[in-house]
């Protein structure tokens, strides 16, 4: 079953989803991090990486390296760097075996860098912003593949994770069924909509015809 819900997600917008998570009141959307070269719309399964500050304790693998190494095709790494802009979680050698392993992509709750080496290869990496500043002596790995927050949401190992223009939404693993539900009946609703409107119908008409306003309400 699992392959059959990544290609309905596939199929969806992260506004969709957000939408969707509104409506069943799960904190799922995330702010602030996007695309940070014109790559395409990632889905997969969590696979997680939580960041700390560097010091007299030291980690014995580089960050990242250890959840690559476990991590395969519709996966995504989610890196907890706090949302520090200041220094980079991730680079073109960690997006280059990413990349090798068919990993989908990264989203990252801070920094990246060597944008142009994501492009070189076509790896597809969301970020809050992208600096040249190594992690090394700054920042390590703390763990991986255990829960994290990301941008105030939880995310645990295996759950879903969709990016793309618009942002990121986390999708409890439990919750994947009822959310892509809810999900497709909105997409379907707004597709209806566009087409009404496309065919000259009046907004107001066809915002009043499928009740726009009131989709999020608990009654259908």
């Amino acid at each position: 079953m699992e392959r059959n819900e990544i290609e309905r997600l596939r199929k969806l917008a992260t506004t969709n989803v957000s939408d969707a998570l509104d409506k069943l009141c799960i904190k799922g959307g995330v702010f602030g991090i996007s695309p940070v070269w014109d790559c395409e719309k990632i889905v997969g399964r969590a696979v997680t990486v939580k960041i700390t500050a560097a010091g007299l304790t030291t980690s014995k693998h580089h960050l990242g390296t250890e959840a690559i190494n476990i991590a395969g095709p519709e996966d995504i790494i989610v890196v907890d760097n706090g949302g520090r802009q200041d220094v980079s979680c991730w680079g073109g050698v960690l997006a280059t075996a990413a990349h090798v392993k068919n990993i989908s992509g990264v989203v990252i709750d801070g920094a990246c860098r060597d944008v142009d080496e994501f492009l070189g290869i076509g790896f597809p990496v969301y970020a809050r912003n992208a600096v040249p500043l190594t992690a090394r002596n700054r920042v390590m790995q703390e763990s991986f593949n255990e829960l994290i927050q990301f941008g105030g949401v939880q995310v645990r190992p295996k759950d879903y994770v969709i990016a793309d223009r618009s942002g990121v939404c986390i999708i409890p693993q439990e919750k994947i069924i009822e959310v892509l539900d809810i999900a497709e009946e909105f997409y379907n609703k707004e597709e209806m909509m566009i087409s009404a409107i496309k065919k000259g119908e009046n907004i107001l008409e066809v915002d009043t015809i499928f009740n726009y306003e009131k989709m999020l309400n608990k009654e259908k």
